[in-house]
């Protein structure tokens, strides 16, 4: 199959009669393939890493939704605390906008997991079995051999474990390393839903890494198509010196030419099959591999590298890039302010969680002249030891007032929680309006660990209800 050439008309992985083109990028080495190889190593190293490394004594990284508990490096969030995922979400959000103001889809070439998994994964073991891209086109167009077949199998089983294996080791961040282990050695029928999420997960992936692949940066994820919006004339991309490199050609006495001997090498090389000479595209994920391979060319003919590099579209022009301008300050101003936010969110995160609601029913019952107020206390103890509870009302506590269920102190294992019930009853002559108390829970062992909630007693109106017909049958919703 002869390479087509990539223009700006449609996207380059569509054919000219709409049917898909399967890419087969070159291998290329340099100085940014090698960082990004160090880069992609180090970032699957913690991904597989992070569920082995105990912390407080849970995974590093454990998302135990089975009990409502989110454990990050020894920090613990229950259910109530998921708040603080409000901050997580809008800083990696408001994070890749500035960095995409500032360098581009620097992100999207380098730290996206699904790059990662793709070209340093999938496509290095494709080339280990395949070969080089000439190779693997060629064995594409080539007729259905034993030979062909064979290694098409080979190459899907490898992918197929590969698959299965990052899918094993996502469901540990959910499960736990040991509970995965001991969920293997038992028949699928015994953890039917586990067992469905690894099979549903291996086959996306392996249907994103085998066939799909680059398609999911063009078509489904949106952050390429925010491009135009996220940069402007000052943001460093990977571009194309047009003014030092056309014409294009060798170049002769007669006719001089610019650098660019239009060898295609950065074509070759692009992931996504783009030529990076007909200027910044949706399809760029900013990966440097037309870098790395145009200088390599420039370097054998003995000129100076940086026709095709990193620079900002004034830059390229022959201008000067300006880091500090209005966008940048603006969101300089917006990362210190989320900073501040985010460091004041942390520190309301109490070691337990309390809280109370008014029990179902009536919002209080009068029997033989006292007037009763029924809440259900529930108390979670987000600390990894045992820990001891005492519960106090305090406030503008009438002196009549009767507390049922606070006299005594709760006893918690780590990460255990327990749910009491409080009664609180007041002579009707004593009952003027409604009221509010706190009731306080305390650590024992942790004095300045303590939670607070309101409670509010209800009663009849004693302006309008005489007290002396109301009996156990009067209450009201």
């Amino acid at each position: 199959m002869k390479p087509s050439t990539p223009t700006l008309v449609s996207l380059s992985t569509i054919q000219a009669d709409g049917s898909r083109k399967f890419v087969h990028p070159a291998d290329v080495h340099g100085s940014f393939t090698t960082w990004r190889r160090v880069v992609a190593l180090v970032l699957l190293v913690i991904y597989i890493a992070l569920p082995w490394i105990p912390v407080n004594g849970f995974p590093a990284v454990f998302l135990d939704v089975q009990e409502r508990r989110f454990h990050f490096f020894g920090l613990t969030l229950a259910t109530q605390d998921l708040w603080i995922g409000f901050f997580l979400v809008t800083g990696l959000a408001f994070g890749l906008f500035y960095i995409t103001a500032l360098f581009g889809r620097v992100w999207c070439g380098w730290t996206c997991p699904y790059t990662v998994f793709l070209e340093q994964v999938y496509r290095r073991v494709e080339r280990w079995i395949d070969g080089d891209g000439t190779a693997r086109r060629q064995l594409e167009d080539a007729p259905w051999t034993a030979y062909k077949i064979a290694r098409r199998v080979f190459k899907h089983g490898v992918f197929i474990l590969i698959s299965a294996a990052i899918a094993h080791v996502f469901l540990s961040y959910f499960v736990s390393i040991k509970s995965l282990y001991d969920m293997m050695k038992q028949s699928p029928t015994h953890h039917t839903l586990a067992f469905g999420v690894v099979l549903f997960l291996t086959g996306a992936l392996y249907f994103s890494f085998s066939w799909f692949r680059e398609q999911f940066c063009v078509i489904l994820c949106p952050y390429g198509r925010l491009q135009s919006a996220l940069t402007d004339d000052n943001s460093v991309v990977i571009g194309y010196d047009k003014i030092r490199g056309e014409p294009r050609g060798k170049g002769t006495v007669e006719k001089p030419a610019g650098d660019c001997i239009n060898c295609r090498r950065c074509v070759q090389v692009c992931p996504t099959g783009i030529d990076i000479r007909n200027g910044l595209q949706l399809e760029c994920i900013g990966c440097a591999a037309c870098v790395d391979a145009c200088d390599d060319v420039m370097l054998k003919l003995k000129r100076p590298k940086g026709l095709v590099r990193h620079d900002s579209y004034k830059g390229l022009q022959g201008g000067k890039t300006k880091f500090i301008r209005p966008r940048t300050v603006f969101y300089t101003v917006i990362l210190f302010v989320w900073i501040a936010a985010f460091s004041v969110a942390i520190t309301r995160i109490s070691p337990l969680r309390a809280s109370v609601v008014r029990m179902g029913g009536a919002s209080f019952y009068v029997d033989n002249g006292m007037i009763r107020n029924q809440f259900q206390l529930r108390i979670i103890n987000k600390r990894n030891a045992a820990s001891t509870y005492r519960i106090q009302l305090v406030g503008n506590v009438p002196p009549s007032l009767q507390i049922i269920g606070v006299d005594q102190t709760i006893d918690l294992p780590a990460m255990g929680e327990d749910q009491k019930t409080i009664v609180l009853t007041l002579p009707q002559a004593d009952y003027k309006e409604r009221s509010k108390f706190t009731i306080k829970v305390t650590d024992i062992a942790r004095g300045d660990a303590s939670e607070t909630r309101v409670m509010e007693y209800l009663g009849p109106d004693p302006h309008t209800t005489p007290a002396a017909k109301l009996n156990a049958k009067d209450f009201i919703h």
